[in-house]
């Protein structure tokens, strides 16, 4: 019973569409116009799941040795830029939930080298890596599919700026596009073939 009921509503969850627009210039601090900029449409439930396939093709068949890949001296390799994605997602998606949820507590900012700093990311298989993003992002999916509408439009205060529910989710995926692009352009092209 209980697994008809869930499949039930999980189903129910994946048609669920709130288009709202995109987010305007005050909803987020101008650093972040540069990820909202990369995100096209107002479906953005649809791009987040429409980068699980881009993920999942961008790491299917990368190896180790591609994972320690830098592409330039003092540049994160492969897997530290991945778990970088990951960490950022998670922080933003965080930030959505209390905001969304009428949390007006100011929410810190983090740092994200020493985030990468810290990760250990090195002694993670880069695979494991890639599965996580999934994960992640599934979860983010979630998440926001699972907002009424007035929780997409709620305000709050991270990193000392003002933030919108709906900025988050597009920072999200414009963050993420960014390091595709980086994946695909700077890191995979120049990886050495043995």
């Amino acid at each position: 019973m209980f697994r008809l009921c869930y499949w039930g509503i999980l189903r129910r969850m994946s048609t669920k569409r709130i288009v709202l627009g995109r987010p305007a210039a005050g909803e987020y601090a101008a650093y972040y116009e540069k990820y909202i900029a990369l995100v096209p449409g107002n479906d953005i439930l649809g791009v987040l799941e429409e980068q699980l396939a881009l993920f999942t093709r961008l790491f299917a068949g990368r190896g180790e040795r591609d994972g320690e890949f830098r592409y330039a001296p003092g540049k994160w390799t492969v897997k530290e830029a991945l778990g970088h994605v990951n960490d950022t997602e998670r922080v933003f998606a965080y930030r959505a939930l209390r905001i969304a949820r009428g949390d007006q507590t100011p929410l810190a900012g983090f740092e994200q080298d020493d985030y990468v700093r810290s990760g250990g990311f090195a002694q993670r298989r880069l695979a494991d890596l890639a599965e996580e993003f999934l994960q992640v992002r599934r979860a983010s999916v979630a998440l926001f599919r699972g907002l009424e509408e007035a929780a997409w439009l709620r305000r709050g205060t991270a990193s000392q700026n003002e933030v919108s529910v709906r900025a988050l989710a597009y920072m999200i995926a414009g963050h993420a596009q960014h390091h595709a692009k980086l994946f695909e352009e700077q890191y995979f092209p120049a990886i050495p073939r043995a």
